[in-house]
């Protein structure tokens, strides 16, 4: 073969590859993001097991730490902590962080979706800056309320700014048991 059929092989074997290399895993498995089966910017649509793991997934995911990164779906069941950037579905562990939005559960001792929670936050100690759906546990807190409930020990909701005055569509800033806006 000469150099041209050659360089052409290998430029298309150059290509396939790197097409290959961007596609979807299956499968991961992880002890840290770095070692790891796949890539951490490899897109797990299947099974991740993880000691510690940090991948974009529409996956369910089982360990002790799990990461997802971009937006994510599925369930993420970590034994310490889930943390992701967008997350849609269940994240069900200790510690739930979400740094934008959740949409689905949170179901842990402490959940956090720092800018959006649509769905349900089950927990002792729930947050979010907005929420849509329901808060249950012991301390909740949202900063705004589309349309959200809180039932729990202490319940938070800021943008409530009068005690019982805007009834039945919000009923106070802070209240034990249940709080609301509409």
């Amino acid at each position: 073969m000469n150099k041209k059929v050659w360089s052409a092989c290998a430029a298309s074997m150059a290509i396939a590859l790197g097409v290959w290399a961007d596609q979807t895993q299956p499968f991961q498995a992880s002890l840290t993001p770095d070692i790891a089966v796949c890539d951490r910017d490899t897109r797990i649509e299947g099974l991740a097991l993880n000691v510690w793991g940090e991948n974009p997934q529409s996956s369910l995911t089982i360990g002790f730490v799990n990461g997802s990164k971009g937006d994510s779906s599925g369930l993420s069941w970590g034994f310490i902590c889930n943390y992701a950037e967008d997350y849609t579905g269940l994240q069900l562990g200790l510690v739930n962080v979400a740094s934008e939005s959740v949409r689905g559960v949170q179901w842990g001792c402490v959940n956090l979706a720092d800018k959006s929670m649509t769905g349900l936050q089950l927990g002792w100690v729930n947050y979010t800056q907005a929420l849509k759906g329901l808060q249950l546990g012991l301390v909740n807190y949202a900063k705004t309320a589309d349309s959200g409930v809180q039932v729990g020990l202490v319940n938070l909701l800021p943008a409530n700014e009068e005690w019982f005055g805007r009834l039945p569509d919000e009923l106070a800033p802070g209240m034990i048991l249940v709080n609301w806006h509409f």
